[in-house]
């Protein structure tokens, strides 16, 4: 059948495992170490996917969708469920034609993920009509340059790639002022609301005058579903959000007369800004769209919230940001308060089903980490950076509203739900969703992430979306074990959508695996086994624990799985260390666990909490080739003696005669040699003789320029040199193989690291003297 055990690729279903092969009972399972889970990319696009124009039949039990496992028999007109096992009858439209040699889509093979396009609701999906909406929330309290940087971006995306998207415009500084953008007379309208409260929807609907019954007006001025259209008194939202041709001239001349907020800052003092009640009253002013409406509420922060909810620091200058160390102290008064707040603000937000993005700029931090849980439970998108003038805010925030092979194909109001064979039960998800708390016969009694039920809110979701699914097998060793009836298990993943153009779409995914005897197939245990997806599943399940878990230590648990791992896994003599050898199946896992340690999702120190949060927001949420790389960095040498090959991730690498691309997903770093670097200065690459050198300096940038086109957010590119101060990019990912202490052994013209930092061959060593312990 297709795709099963497929360890390499996630082929047609955008599904991968960290075991391909399954334990029987939850005693093997635990001494497995891994846990048994699956990375799904939901809506992901494969040029072999089709799309059916009707709705899906379903068991009349599980609620499990018609797939190509499901036996059927033709003459009886009768399915059974490989799920549950029940007999379902065709109904008469598929009856009157299903035989051996004429067979519906959903039944063959090939197509164990397969597309539903039926309008007519499936998956209970809203009756929206494709309605978009992009409400913009904009911080005033920044410098002029800021300022002009960030209208310029949104005068360039509301121009020219917002077409049939309504437009609406929240500004804040130390009060939250709301624009009409309908209002057609001479002067702006605002309505202006107090920035040191939170005030609720309702509170918020009243004072704009708006009808609580929700909805758009008609085109044309007719009475619509939200009030009269058309006239300066409407009592419809749409007052406030018009679509983007009608209020583009309204909207530029309201950026050109925009003003950076004027309330005085006394000397030492942060200016009053209110983020948590704009963002606040721009939930309630969305809360009077149609329900089903595709909106977003894109918030440009510049600095931190110093002014009512949200607020994450004091007004006097003289006190700092929280740091990862105020909060292990619990010394971060503001931080569990601010949290509070975005955890029921994401509530609500989910619960209309509209999604918050997050582009923060500032050298300061301005709340990343209080925002998580609202960005994270919608799906939102988040963007962190050093200035809106950056590249990195400015082609991520471009990339957001472009059309055509470049586009993000942002999706809605999605629902995921997952249907398991009999003795799997699911523990929950890490990724961008919310559980629904729909309870079923394969809920875990354990919770990791948003558990507790079989369906998860995605109100938002792309074709990078990623999410994580921990399993759990409910059978002992006593009871009827799961192989013994059937040798294979199967799990199916439902998820409904509405896709970028309005059409209400359902996606079935169908997987198989294999039940093992563990006691007698190790060997096939570590068969089914995929490497980059366990690292990346580890990684994922540390940054929640060190979330969750108070005093929980990251490095030990990683690495007493690690020896766990290595000690059930490998082949050796007790107390032998020089006899250990690990099976070829988990060879690399080690070295990614030693990045893994290293890396910025488990040492936090020189990372503010904001950083720390952006970094877990896209570990969460990105597929596992990319997670993979923000755990362990690819690095590519360029030279004069050899093509552009892989190097290892190793400061013997570095050689003054080679230029290193190196790709840590948030940051692309080209970085020449000494001799390399000399060679450019002199300007020998501008002369006709050396055009071979001329290419050798183009080529890391062409690729360093694919990278960046097909990545979001963009990541910063950094061009260095050896010995060069932007060179630590570089040094920091690199195995520190010749450090101060061994100087005398390294090449010539290599570097060295100045670090007390272990090497991976040290690690190495260790971990064979520990997992052969006795």
């Amino acid at each position: 059948m297709a795709n099963q055990g497929d360890v390499s690729g996630e082929g047609i279903d955008g599904v991968r495992m960290t075991w391909n092969n399954w334990p029987k009972s939850k005693v093997e399972a635990s001494k497995c170490v891994i846990p048994i889970a699956a990375s799904i990319s939901p809506i992901r696009s494969h040029p072999d996917l089709i799309t059916l124009p009707y709705a899906p039949l379903r068991c009349k039990t599980c609620i499990a969708a018609l797939n190509p496992y499901c036996r059927v028999d033709y003459i009886a007109k009768i399915w059974i469920c490989p799920l549950c096992f029940q007999r379902n009858h065709f109904p008469p439209h598929y009856a009157s034609a299903i035989s051996e040699s004429n067979i519906p889509g959903e039944l063959y093979p090939n197509y164990t993920t397969i597309d539903y396009k039926h309008d007519a609701g499936i998956g209970g999906g809203g009756g929206g009509g494709g309605e978009r909406v992009v409400l913009f929330v904009l911080d005033t309290c920044m410098i002029e340059e800021e300022m002009e940087y960030v209208k310029s971006a949104v005068r360039r995306a509301v121009v020219g790639e917002m077409e049939g998207v309504r437009v609406g415009f929240v500004s804040y500084g130390t009060q939250v002022h709301v624009h009409e953008l309908g209002f057609t007379e001479i002067m702006n309208k605002v309505y202006i609301f107090r920035g040191d409260r939170e005030i609720g929807k309702d509170v918020v609907l009243d004072h704009l005058g708006i009808s609580r019954k929700p909805g758009f007006s008609k085109v044309g001025g007719n009475v619509g579903v939200g009030g009269v259209g058309g006239g300066g008194g409407s009592a419809g939202v749409d007052r406030f959000l018009l679509p983007a041709s009608d209020c583009e001239y309204t909207l530029n001349a309201l950026l050109d007369e925009l003003q950076t907020d004027q309330w005085p800052v006394p000397p030492g003092s942060r200016s009053l800004r209110c983020t948590g009640a704009a963002l606040n009253v721009a939930v309630g002013l969305l809360s009077a769209c149609t329900p089903g409406t595709s909106a977003r509420i894109i918030a440009l922060v510049g600095g931190p919230c110093t002014e009512g909810p949200g607020t994450i620091v004091s007004k006097d200058l003289s006190d700092p940001v929280r740091s990862h160390k105020d909060l292990d102290k619990d010394a971060a008064p503001y931080f569990q308060k601010a949290v509070k707040f975005y955890d029921s603000l994401g509530k609500q937000l989910v619960s209309q089903g509209h999604v918050l993005d997050l582009f923060a700029s500032a050298l300061d931090q301005v709340g990343v980490a209080e925002m998580k849980v609202a960005v994270e439970r919608t799906g939102g998108l988040v963007v962190l950076s050093e200035s809106f003038g950056h590249s990195v805010f400015k082609d991520s925030f471009k990339r957001l509203f472009d059309e055509g092979e470049q586009s993000l194909s942002l999706c809605t109001n999605g629902t995921l739900e997952i249907y398991c064979s009999k003795d799997i039960k699911i523990q929950g998800i890490i990724g961008p969703c919310t559980s629904l708390e729909k309870k079923g016969v394969s809920v875990a009694d354990t919770v990791i992430g948003q558990g507790n039920t079989m369906a998860w809110k995605l109100c938002s979701l792309d074709k990078n979306t990623n999410l994580t699914v921990y399993f759990d097998i409910s059978s002992s060793e006593r009871s009827n074990p799961p192989g013994t009836s059937n040798p294979q298990l199967y799990l199916q993943f439902l998820t409904s959508y509405q896709n970028s153009q309005g059409h209400l779409m359902l996606r079935v995914t169908t997987v198989s695996r294999n039940w093992v005897e563990s006691s007698v197939g190790s060997e096939e245990l570590a068969q089914g086994f995929d490497q980059e997806t366990a690292a990346v599943v580890m990684a994922r399940l540390c940054s929640h624990k060190m979330e969750m878990e108070e005093g929980f230590d990251a490095t030990r648990w990683l690495d007493r799985n690690l020896i766990r791992l290595c000690s059930k896994f490998g082949e050796y003599r007790k107390d032998d260390p020089t006899s250990f050898s690990l099976n070829q199946c988990f060879s690399l896992f080690p070295q990614f666990m030693f990045n893994l340690r290293r890396s910025q999702f488990v040492q936090v120190f020189n990372n503010s909490p904001d950083e720390t949060a952006y970094f877990r927001m896209l570990l969460n949420r990105e597929n596992i080739t990319n997670a993979a790389v923000m755990v362990q960095p690819s690095l590519i040498s360029y030279s004069f003696n050899s093509p552009p090959s892989p190097a290892l991730l190793d400061v013997a690498a570095i050689g003054p005669d080679r230029i290193l691309l190196l790709d840590s997903y948030f940051s692309v770093v080209i970085f020449h040699g000494m001799t390399i670097a000399q060679w450019r200065n002199m300007g020998y690459q501008n002369q006709p003789e050396h055009e071979a050198f001329k290419l050798l300096l183009e080529a890391p940038h062409q690729e360093a320029q694919m990278i960046v086109q097909d990545r979001f957010p963009v990541p910063r590119l950094v061009v260095c040199d050896q010995h060069g101060s932007q060179a630590r990019f570089l040094l920091a990912k690199l195995n520190p193989s010749s450090t101060y202490n061994n100087v005398n052994e390294m090449a010539a013209g290599s570097d060295v690291i100045f670090t007390d930092d272990v090497s991976l061959q040290v690690f190495f060593e260790h971990l064979q003297r520990l997992a052969v312990q006795s």
